[in-house]
């Protein structure tokens, strides 16, 4: 393996104060509700709203400032974003009659949770695509609940109206004009104008993804997640315009952003380099994407494709792009947010209307869950019904089991079942 670029290590030093931050603003949203959140709003965001609540009014009024376009496009996209979101819970079927002793019915039921809170980034961009893709599987879940929260677009009091018309179109119960660490806070724990949810879903900046983590065990998340990232294995076969189209398409995410390229071709690699340096000229966002690149994009030359696999593998990353010859090296994949098969299945074409989700894991996560999808909304409840002749054969295991453990109330609980009989 040799590096062709290499990232720059990233910042340490700020996660102990960026922690503290974020309990202060959680005790503050804890102590004292609605009025912290509109001084956070005002403070962070320049809103001074004091109805959190997006009214209809207000919802009616941004899907009238879309094009027909517009409303097409988001429609259209939510469609397919519903459709693979059904057929994944298709797949997640209740098991019903199970038995492994005669007289025994054993069972599962798949449940949506109750509610649910989708957090909207708000930051640099609009992201509408992030509204379908967290509301959508939850209302496909059959989640009853789904509150979403957007901070309102920076020095005013609304949400950006493409996003506030996506989260409509996507079917979100209740829209709330708070963003940030705070929006997680009062989603967790309620305020007097937001009753709490039992999971929080979507992704944030790093002060979102850290109070997502604090909050954790009062309600469940979805994952941490850190800045984006892209992988792709190329071959000679693949396009370096395409390869760096997707790098900066990365990159201009924000400043902490990663593009890597693992190659088995080093002319590739270095055209891919140059292609960056041409395509950035005349980016609209070059400067957000140029130093997100020239501080952590990579270009990795790989001996064999069977390392790039171990690269992928050992990195984990939130996407992964495979474009090559030979699609052997699929099976060895297994570490990944989303994978993306050969060069016309671009990332962009996942972030924004494909049908599978764009909320992925970063930073290694993947290397122990998935994505978001249709199943992040269920819960796998189990049930068991026994006749007096099956509790008859399975309780002396249970109390021989109980006292080895030395839990005697355990024990009896089964025995005082055996007396009954």
């Amino acid at each position: 393996m040799e590096y062709l670029k290499q990232a720059a290590p990233r910042p340490a030093g700020e996660e102990e104060a960026r922690r503290e931050r974020v309990a202060g603003i959680i005790r503050e949203v804890r102590s004292r509700g609605d009025e912290a959140l509109m001084e956070y709003g005002a403070q962070f965001d320049g809103s001074t709203r004091t109805a959190l609540r997006v009214s209809r009014e207000e919802i009616d009024q941004a899907r009238a400032r879309l094009t027909g376009q517009e409303r097409e496009d988001l429609e259209r996209a939510a469609g397919h974003i519903r459709a693979f979101a059904l057929a994944q819970k298709s797949c997640l079927t209740g098991l019903d009659g199970f038995s492994n002793v005669e007289g025994a019915v054993l069972g599962h039921r798949v449940i949506p949770v109750s509610s649910c809170g989708c957090y909207v980034p708000g930051g640099s961009y609009p992201l509408f695509s992030t509204a379908l893709m967290l509301i959508v599987p939850a209302k496909a879940a059959g989640v009853e609940r789904v509150a979403a929260c957007a901070p309102a677009a920076r020095g005013t009091d609304a949400i950006h109206y493409k996003t506030l018309a996506a989260m409509d179109i996507a079917g979100a119960d209740e829209i709330y004009a708070v963003g940030g660490a705070q929006a997680i806070a009062a989603l967790a724990y309620g305020t007097e104008q937001i009753r709490p949810v039992d999971v929080i879903v979507g992704p944030g900046n790093q002060y979102v993804a850290e109070a997502k983590r604090q909050c954790c065990g009062q309600v469940g998340i979805d994952f941490v997640a850190g800045p984006s990232e892209v992988m792709a294995i190329a071959d000679r076969s693949a396009d370096p315009r395409i390869l760096a189209a997707d790098m900066l398409a990365q990159s201009e995410h924000d400043r902490l952003a990663q593009g890597i390229l693992v190659t088995t071709d080093r002319q590739l690699g270095m055209a891919v380099l140059e292609e960056v340096e041409r395509q950035l000229r005349g980016l609209e966002t070059a400067e957000i994407a140029r130093a997100s690149w020239e501080r952590y994009g990579e270009v990795i030359l790989a001996g064999s494709l069977d390392e790039a696999a171990d690269i992928a593998n050992a990195r984990a990353p939130e996407h992964l792009e495979v474009i090559v010859e030979d699609e052997g090296i699929l099976p060895r994949l297994v570490n990944y947010g989303a994978l993306f098969i050969g060069q016309e299945a671009g990332e962009v074409l996942g972030d924004y209307a494909s049908g599978p989700n764009h909320t992925l894991p970063t930073m290694g996560a993947a290397r122990y869950t998935g994505g978001l999808w249709v199943g992040t909304f269920l819960k796998v409840c189990t049930y068991q019904r026994y006749r007096r002749d099956a509790m008859g054969q399975v309780a002396p295991l249970a109390a021989r089991m109980a006292r080895g453990e030395g839990l005697a109330a355990h024990a009896a609980a089964a025995e005082v079942r055996l007396e009954a009989l």
